[in-house]
């Protein structure tokens, strides 16, 4: 009997930091300059994840280095819907043209502004990168929101793919 041996590939070179920054609104930099061409940085977001640790790294087969990213990758930058109700189902774009149901996979998170309290809303999109949902889009959400009981509470929010994302308690 022959054995076949499996080609291992040794890790990809660590390059450090590449001197890339995502700003919050979402705006990719090389070095302080802006990256203009979003065929780049989609490629760039296409290796982009993120450690336990909550590092930043863009990674390739040969290459990997981290970046710095202020508040998270990605904006969600446009909603679609299908059905309604119990049976709505909500999907995103982001910034970088991937597209995200919200499901319980790739949960809504609301957090709070220390300084303002205001929410600021997040989608997981992959592989604990988020996107924070803009303006308009998070009053869109919000828009198709109702009143709803989960565990004896009067809570404002919405369903997609059969879970309840709650917005926000009601009294």
């Amino acid at each position: 009997m022959v054995e076949k041996r499996l080609k291992t590939r040794p890790e990809p070179d660590h390059c450090g930091d590449l001197g890339i920054r995502i700003d919050r609104d979402g705006r990719w930099f090389y070095h302080g300059s802006p990256i203009n061409r979003k065929e780049m940085v989609c490629l760039f977001a296409s290796v982009l994840h993120r450690d336990e640790d909550g590092a930043y790294w863009l990674v390739t087969p040969e290459e990997q280095g981290t970046i710095i990213v202020d508040d998270v990758p990605f904006l969600a930058v446009e909603l679609f819907t299908c059905q309604c109700g119990r049976d709505l189902v909500i999907s995103f774009r982001t910034n970088v043209d991937e597209l995200v149901t919200m499901d319980a996979d790739h949960p809504l998170r609301i957090a709070e502004c220390a300084k303002t309290g205001e929410p600021i809303p997040y989608i997981m999109v992959r592989d604990g990168l988020e996107a924070r949902l803009t303006r308009a889009v998070y009053y869109e959400l919000v828009a198709l929101g109702y009143e709803e009981i989960v565990n004896g509470e009067n809570m404002y929010g919405l369903w997609s793919k059969g879970t309840f994302f709650p917005l926000g308690r009601l009294e």
